[in-house]
């Protein structure tokens, strides 16, 4: 195969074509690592997708410059799965690989040459490029292309290095073009052990005016004795005697110690006691039958399971079967923080074998996870989205746990796509099994296994047999017209976190809204901050004392007179959790109250410590977002509390009442999970709600059943497709231009009926960019693909107007 076809890290359509250079036939293959030149400036790293012989007809491709790999690091299956990852989300091929891949994989203009070892170098036919560059390397054995561009031109860079490494003069060092060096950490030992303990006394006399250097090669002695197999660790040794480097310096320079450097990993694997999985109760065995019977037949599991139901030993057991087979497993969750407990019962499970892979993770601790699951050293793998690019040799299941969670589709990060729909896409690949698992799956896939495209398996009892919480719903607006309010609560709710305390019980207090107020307005003249960069207005953080935006981050200080019109009376308007936190701190003074929220919860460890505060039974009520109804798995909490349930449906967003039934069922779930006498009390003005009451009367068929109806009744998903266009650009006459154009040119190939807007997106400006949207409802069925390749004939259409191609365009599929 003389061409191939690579990826570039850029977010370019398509992949580009390269000539494999006749030293390199046979050599490269699909998944290796290729270095490149684009554009004629630049080296990437690019990934070959395909290899062909066709020869281009309208340009002569440029030539590939080197392998990085001695075989595919990237595996068919992981190459199959980008390619649909791009169809169906409308995403380039090197977005995707830009986020799949760890940063120190992906060499740029940091790539290093050095010369080949004994290489005689005639410099008689060498042109002036050539000869500048050779002369510079006999000087420096090591070079980067960003230094070559001081006495080479930019333009002539490429091609001399072509040439130079086709004379078999340089070479790239790929372990420094890759950035990732493996950690080295250092260890002592005695240099000549026989002859050293053969002469001891004379070599304790020699050390007589140095009594540490004595000591110390005592304790060394002692050591290799008692655990030869141990190795030394060098900070340690010194730490425990309080010796100084320069006392071991001298032992090393009598030739008495030596010092070595041994590779270690920057992640510590579990080295404590192994357990085994607990006994399954009778439910869980009747759950775990119908989950092996639908493996058996090739189906994926739904597994819907009340909250404490125990869908983590479940899940165990079928880890321990993929294991056992020589399968590795892929154990997703929608962020790291909530790890902690499922990895402490898997870590005492499978120690060594278990890894993780996560976006907190240094970019060389990646590279370490990485190579091990190409190497097929780890068996489990938990991990958030970012894992599902993980080289899997032999991935046998993959499991999603809190389907649900929104966290597996953030529209933040690019390239926009549903890690739960990827990861069945990814696992059919590989002939793979999937548990999809929650207390409360998501509308559509609740609707799939009802539609049988997923077998549905109902866990609706709890572990140990406690009992769910039991529901009630206070009507505020009658506890106002009573006076029986005080602040944000209702008597009747202090009253029972009052009994709560007193019984030394833990409660916990939901509401989903940062900060500490919505906004501050002037009371004389209505006047409110807004944030200089996005349409909003700025929150209050109290405890920052600052204003902040939510959208870009903005911030500024608090004003404490009007800018407009100087009055001194600005009020807080809007409540926030920190104002919740801080009602019930004056109403319980004696009483420990935590909060966990983003803005709380941003230092090292704060997560770590507020989870210990929590088990440890320090801290008596925890207020927070919905951060707080996710992972926490206590025995003392007993009560939850809601105080402003109204804020949760009245948002503008066709899923709002889905998301306000999973938050509520997801926070009641932390509460009774031992005691079964777990009870949620939800303010409202609006008690006779649906979807209140649906949540009292806690019969999940029923809340799907409404809730479909009501998708139905207005054609969203899981009855429609949706693909949401979003245009930004700086100035907004040039975006609504553009999207008023783009619009006329999807309505010439999709039906009138399909498509709704542009409009303006419901924060008209976030960072400077003005954004525009266009909707679109695509019916299901077999057109759907073809629709979409309609979609991205009309971005073509839209691309070759060069006024519009400084507008910024963003696709969203199935949002």
């Amino acid at each position: 195969m003389h061409f191939a076809q690579v990826i570039l890290p850029l977010n370019l359509q398509g992949t580009f074509t390269y000539k494999v250079p006749d030293f390199l036939l046979g050599t490269v293959q699909i998944g290796m690592r290729v270095l490149v030149s684009f554009r004629g400036k630049k080296i990437y790293t690019a990934i070959v997708s395909e290899l062909h012989d066709e020869t281009p007809e309208t340009f002569i491709p440029k030539e590939i410059i080197n392998t990085l790999d001695d075989f595919p690091i990237v595996p068919a299956q992981q190459m199959a799965f980008w390619h649909w990852l791009s169809r169906y989300y409308l995403c380039n091929l090197g977005e995707i690989y830009r986020f799949s891949f760890p940063g120190s994989l992906k060499l740029e203009s940091e790539t290093y040459l050095k010369l080949k070892p004994n290489v005689k170098i005639d410099f008689e036919n060498l042109d002036v490029n050539e000869t500048y560059l050779m002369q510079a390397m006999e000087v420096r054995p090591l070079i980067n292309l960003t230094e070559i561009e001081a006495f080479i031109p930019k333009k002539e860079i490429v091609k001399t290095i072509n040439f130079l490494i086709g004379l078999q003069y340089i070479e790239i060092d790929e372990k420094i073009a890759e950035k990732y060096k493996a950690k080295e950490v250092a260890f002592v030992k005695i240099k000549n052990e026989e002859i050293v303990r053969a002469n001891l006394p004379e070599i304790l006399l020699q050390l007589k005016r140095s009594r540490k250097q004595q000591e110390l090669l005592l304790l060394i002695l002692e050591k290799q004795t008692e655990n030869p197999d141990i190795p030394i660790r060098k900070s340690a040794l010194l730490e425990e005697g309080s010796f100084a480097s320069a006392q071991l310096k001298s032992l090393a320079e009598k030739d008495l110690v030596e010092e070595y450097l041994l590779n270690q990993d920057r992640l510590q694997a579990y080295n404590g006691e192994m357990e085994e999985i607990e006994e399954l109760t009778d439910a869980q065995s009747v759950a775990l039958y119908e989950v092996t019977d639908a493996f058996k037949k090739d189906e994926n599991v739904l597994l819907h399971g009340v909250t404490s139901s125990g869908k983590t030993h479940i899940y165990l057991e079928k880890i321990e079967e993929a294991v056992n087979d020589g399968k590795n497993v892929l154990f997703l969750l929608p962020e790291i923080a909530l790890t902690k407990q499922i990895t402490q019962r898997l870590e005492k499970k499978y120690g060594k074998k278990l890894g993780f892979y996560h976006q907190k993770l240094s970019d060389f601790e990646r590279v370490e996870i990485w190579k091990k699951i190409k190497n097929n050293e780890l068996s489990i793998i938990i991990g958030t989205r970012n894992a599902l690019f993980l080289p899997y040799e032999n991935l046998g299941l993959v499991v999603v746990d809190e389907e649900h969670d929104s966290a597996y589709r953030p529209r933040e990060v690019s390239p926009y796509f549903n890690a739960k729909d990827a990861a069945i896409i990814l696992a059919k690949l590989y002939g793979a099994h999937v548990i999809l698992g929650s207390a409360t799956p998501s509308v559509e896939s609740y609707y799939a296994a009802k539609k049988e495209r997923l077998r549905y398996v109902f866990l609706g009892e709890r572990f140990g047999g406690a009992k769910l919480p039991t529901y009630e719903i206070i009507n505020f607006k009658e506890a106002q017209d009573s006076k029986k309010v005080v602040g944000n609560f209702s008597q009747y709710l202090l009253d029972q976190i009052s009994k709560q305390i007193s019984a030394k019980k833990q409660t916990i207090i939901l509401h989903n809204r940062r900060g500490y107020s919505n906004v501050v307005e002037c009371e004389s003249c209505g006047y409110v901050n807004y944030c200089s960069n996005c349409d909003v207005v700025m929150t209050y953080h109290k405890s920052a004392n600052e204003m902040k935006c939510h959208y870009c981050g903005q911030k500024a200080s608090k004003p404490i007179f009007c800018p407009k019109c100087h009055s001194e009376k600005m009020n807080d308007r809007g409540i926030g959790v920190e104002q919740i936190q801080e009602e019930l701190i004056k109403n319980f003074p004696e009483a420990e109250i935590d909060r966990m929220d983003v803005d709380s919860m941003r230092k090292k460890f704060a997560y770590e410590r507020l989870y210990e505060r929590i088990e440890n039974g320090e801290s008596d009520v925890i207020v927070g977002t919905q951060m707080i109804s996710k992972g926490l798995d206590f025995d003392n909490i007993e009560l939850v509390g809601i105080p402003r349930a109204d804020q949760m449906i009245y948002v503008q967003d066709f899923r709002a009442e889905e998301r306000a039934y999973q938050l509520i069922t997801q926070v009641a779930g932390r509460a009774g999970r031992v005691s079964g006498e777990g009870r949620v009390l939800l303010q409202t003005y609006n008690p006779e709600h649906p979807i209140f009451q649906l949540i009292k009367e806690n019969i999940p068929s029923k809340v799907y059943e409404h809730l479909l109806t009501e998708r139905k009744k207005f054609n969203y998903p899981p009855f429609t497709r949706l693909i949401m266009i979003e245009l930004k650009h700086r100035k907004e006459d040039k975006t609504e231009r553009a999207a008023r154009f783009l619009g006329s040119v999807l309505r010439k190939y999709l039906p009138e009926e399909c498509i709704f807007g542009p409009e303006k997106s419901p924060v008209s400006r976030i960072n400077l960019l003005y954004q525009y949207q266009i909707l679109i409802k695509l019916p299901r069925g077999s057109k759907h693909a073809e629709y979409k390749n309609y979609v991205l004939k009309s971005f073509e259409e839209f691309n070759e107007i060069t006024a519009y191609q400084s507008v910024r365009k963003e696709i969203y599929v199935d949002f």
